[in-house]
């Protein structure tokens, strides 16, 4: 038996059990634990990590003293007891997302959060720790503050190993997967990616289901019941982590076998099964240019809107039907990929940032440039290294969002207009304003200011500008 004594707020506290190895563990035996802080009692699911070890994970959310008692199907795992201290956050540490009002989020502290994701679907799947260090590196430097992963394979994809274990030795087999149970060591791989991501204060936008199988691998078209229980494990091992949130799936509409209520319950099931109720969502596909399927985010195993579309401006009328935030994860990818959806100038996809933010969403980032380099076939695959025009005018963005997120924006992408009549409101609280050239990165104040009335801006015909009206102080 082996566990911590002191734990920070919103840490994760691990205790690990020696218990039956015979059999099917992961079905056969039921384990968790019951953390009490004074008369509060949390419930969380544990797992069987192989070869006859449990664990079970909880994140503290008050300090002072923690006792847990487990409870098991197994007479060497149950009744275990203990408790820790849960001292004070660390630096850095600000707990978990929540969502903290119809289009704004916060950590657990109070701090603002605004989201600025890109996606990396598989880079942790070949399990090459020279490329996932530089990944890291990249993301290090980047403005990125969230990164939409995978938890399952492709079709083409030829992993050393995958969540659920293959059928005889070597690599997985197509078709060849033990459903009915887990790899660990995959899934030990994949959570070290996640807690290299909280160092980096980077959140890990988990998608657990994709519809990109087809049959090859046998995940796409899993029973509920073996949804259910994928779901479970992947909960039990994860949710403890503070910078995890939940996508049911990706592109959900393109998986044929299972009905939007399939989807509205196993979302249903893991609001049940997380203890922590980390941001949850589910994201639709699209045929680009022509139509979607935006999920009915009025569900309430929803927290946020999960979107693609390849129009930002519509995030004012997602926001009038569902009052919870628009984080629009794909709106297409700079690159020069021969799709539609992989082809996006830096300044066509900048636009859409910007668009996004005056409609008070959030938009996130990909790219696509299998030529630069035969090692790096494509950030949103398999991460590596950025090679887009758009990464630094995004953390431009980004400063200039977490510098003022209550100031008013307006935005012109790619009207070279004369110049703009600005109107401003009529409450005896004068002005500034800045003119900001979104892609040259520069931020000009109008001479003249404080202002009141009505102003005259001279545009000059140039495209890519925006305005920023603060109250003056």
């Amino acid at each position: 038996m082996t566990t911590e004594t002191t734990v920070e707020r919103w840490g994760t506290f691990e205790l690990t059990l020696a218990g039956p190895a015979d059999g099917n563990p992961y079905r056969d035996v039921e384990f968790g634990a019951d953390f009490c802080h004074g008369h509060r009692v949390v419930p969380v699911d544990g797992f069987h990590d192989g070869d006859g070890v449990y664990r079970v994970r909880f994140m503290p959310d008050r300090e002072g003293e923690w006792t847990y008692t487990t409870r098991s199907s197994a007479p060497a795992l149950d009744a275990a007891a203990g408790g820790f201290t849960c001292t004070p956050a660390g630096p850095g540490n600000h707990g978990p997302v929540r969502v903290a009002g119809p289009r704004t989020f916060r950590y657990a502290d109070g701090t603002p959060y605004l989201p600025f994701g890109t996606t990396c679907y598989h880079w942790t799947h070949d399990e090459d720790l020279k490329a996932e260090e530089e990944t890291l590196r990249t993301l290090a430097a980047s403005p990125f503050n969230k990164v939409r992963m995978c938890l399952l394979p492709t079709l083409d994809m030829e992993p050393p190993r995958l969540a659920f274990p293959g059928q005889g030795p070597g690599r997985p087999r197509p078709g060849g997967l033990d459903r009915s149970r887990f790899d660990p060591v995959f899934f030990a791989h994949f959570e070290a990616r996640v807690r290299d991501l909280l160092e980096l204060g980077v959140e890990a936008d988990v998608i657990i289901l994709h519809p990109y199988d087809r049959g090859h691998w046998g995940v796409d078209d899993m029973s509920p019941e073996e949804d259910r229980f994928f779901v479970r494990y992947v909960v039990a091992r994860l949710a403890a982590y503070r910078n995890v949130w939940w996508s049911v799936a990706n592109e959900y509409d393109f998986n044929k076998a299972k009905t939007v209520e399939d989807w509205t319950r196993i979302g249903q099931y893991l609001q049940r099964r997380d203890p922590y109720q980390h941001l949850r969502s589910i994201h639709n596909g699209t045929r680009m240019y022509e139509y979607e399927r935006i999920y009915d985010f009025g569900h309430a195993w929803t927290t946020h809107q999960s979107i693609q579309h390849w129009d930002a401006r519509q995030a004012t009328e997602w926001l009038e039907r569902v009052p919870k935030p628009v984080v629009i994860d794909e709106i297409g990818y700079e690159g020069v990929l021969g799709r539609r959806w992989g082809n996006l100038s830096g300044r066509t996809l900048l636009r859409q940032f910007w668009h996004g933010m005056a409609a008070g969403a959030y938009v996130g980032h990909g790219e696509c440039f299998p030529e630069q380099d035969p090692d790096d076939w494509a950030w949103i695959s398999r991460g590596g290294r950025l090679h887009g025009e758009i990464p630094a005018r995004i953390a431009f963005l980004r400063g200039l969002w977490e510098e003022s997120p209550d100031d008013d924006f307006r935005y012109f992408s790619d009207r070279p207009h004369r110049h703009h009549d600005l109107e401003l409101p009529d409450d005896g609280v004068p002005r500034t304003v800045d003119l900001i050239d979104t892609w040259n990165m520069t931020v000009s104040p109008l001479p003249e200011g404080p202002h009141r009335g009505t102003v005259r801006v001279p545009l000059d015909h140039r495209t890519d500008l925006a305005l920023r009206i603060r109250k003056a102080t």
